[in-house]
């Protein structure tokens, strides 16, 4: 292991264009050096180039003109999980949906529920987003990206029915 460890060793602190010499020492062992010993045969090592990579041009982000709205931030803004042919059943009126948003929320940017046209909870920069004890029925449920309190974008609006069980 020492010999293999020395010879890693001397590949990676040797500058690329020196000549790496390979002898055996007097006990026996075999050494490397970058100049040949006096009095001791020696053979020269020869090595492989050296890998190296080109630096790539970033790559040009996403042109607007490829948005559906030029004047969208956010080509993807849209709710998820929620049932589209049924009603969503919660029993307690507790329930997630998901926010699908491309490309990712910006950092300033948060998420704000609306719910039957009027905000709900707390804004938020995680794209699951809790609804709770929402009543029975029909509602509404769109998404709102805020910069500040400047409304950024809005998805569209989702029609659903909640339904809750109840016990007397």
């Amino acid at each position: 292991m020492g010999r293999g460890f020395l010879f890693v060793l001397l590949l990676i602190t040797l500058p690329a264009t020196a000549q790496i010499y390979r002898y055996t020492d007097v006990n026996g062992n075999t050494a490397y050096s970058n100049q040949p010993p006096d009095g001791v045969k020696s053979q020269a090592v020869e090595l492989p180039p050296l890998n190296s990579i080109e630096r790539q041009p970033p790559i040009a982000p996403e042109q607007p003109a490829l948005r559906a709205d030029k004047n969208a931030v956010y080509s993807v803004l849209e709710l998820t999980g929620l049932p589209s042919d049924e009603a969503l059943r919660a029993n307690n009126g507790t329930f997630i949906v998901g926010v699908q948003i491309q490309p990712r929320l910006q950092g300033s940017h948060v998420f704000r529920l609306l719910l039957d046209g009027q905000p709900y909870g707390q804004p938020s920069n995680v794209p699951r987003l809790q609804l709770v004890n929402i009543d029975r029925g029909e509602h509404r449920l769109a998404v709102q990206v805020l910069a500040a309190e400047s409304l950024v974008q809005q998805s569209p609006t989702i029609t659903f029915t909640v339904q809750r069980v109840h016990t007397p």
